[in-house]
């Protein structure tokens, strides 16, 4: 009976993943957006079922949650843009320089971090960030002292968590480019500063932004790391203090603020080609 309708057996197959895809996470983002829209009472603590646009309104006249905001975008662009400029001289070395096997060896140890805990890493590098950590030991004899539990210390942190997302579609992408075309751009006089502008550059341009939404948006969400590095307030921590008892529409309303920071660039990563470079 299957063998004779194509379509039929097509729909069960793919059944059971769209049908936890429209459940689990679709219903999931509904439930936010409607929770978004309630309001808690401010006597009794509790949530309020009547639509109203409170929270959105909170969300814009408050200057607190502007900073908040600005401030998780730029250090979502911070850890990006160091990421990107980290991972392209260790992606160029495996993709073009490295034998194959040192090239082997060097994508174990990119993977190598992932595959550990989270909150082991994170753990670690509070460690090592304190004030009697191994940083500062190394540091003392030349006199100075690491960046602590600070603002830059979670921007060391996040962008050690993130890197290998970022190196490993860099690499992909400069493993795909030709040597004929670095070949031709020699033959035709390029020195290796053109080459690498006119060429390598705009090739592997849509991988980088592929890399950068993972660094992205990772870091527009995470809440742990900055709960352990510092003390200062991002809109992961904001909505975790939120949520629940406290204020659960608020911390829905927050929440939208990454979802729609990322859609946004989603659309323009799209734009750049860089879901062809996934």
């Amino acid at each position: 009976m299957l063998q004779r309708r194509p379509r039929l057996r097509l729909g069960l197959l793919l059944a059971g993943p769209i049908g936890w895809l429209v459940i689990a996470y679709l219903g999931s983002l509904a439930i936010l957006f409607l929770n978004a829209g309630w309001s808690r009472d401010a006597f009794t603590g509790l949530v309020k079922r009547d639509f109203t646009l409170d929270n959105f309104a909170e969300l814009v006249t408050n200057p607190i949650y502007r900073t908040v905001m600005l401030r998780t975008v730029a250090m979502a662009v911070a850890v990006t843009v160091t990421c990107g400029l980290l991972a392209f001289p260790i992606a160029y070395y495996m993709a073009r320089v490295a034998s194959p096997r040192v090239r082997g060896l060097l994508v174990i140890a990119v993977l190598m971090p992932l595959w550990s805990s989270y909150l082991i890493k994170a753990y670690s590098w509070r460690q090592i960030l304190s004030g009697d950590g191994v940083l500062n030991w190394a540091l003392s004899p030349l006199g100075l002292h690491g960046p602590g539990l600070d603002v830059i210390g979670l921007w060391l942190v996040l962008t050690y968590l993130w890197l290998p997302y970022m190196i490993l579609p860099v690499y992909a992408g400069l493993e795909r480019i030709p040597n004929s075309l670095l070949e031709a751009s020699a033959d035709l006089g390029g020195r290796s500063l053109f080459t690498f502008r006119r060429v390598v550059l705009p090739l592997v341009f849509p991988a980088l932004v592929a890399g950068s939404i993972f660094t992205f948006s990772l870091t527009l969400g995470d809440y742990i790391a900055p709960n352990l590095i510092t003390t200062t307030q991002f809109i992961g921590n904001v909505i975790l203090a939120n949520f629940g008892v406290p204020n659960l529409p608020l911390a829905a309303t927050v929440s939208l603020i990454p979802l729609v920071v990322v859609t946004i660039y989603l659309l323009i990563a799209r734009r750049l080609g860089a879901f062809e470079a996934l």
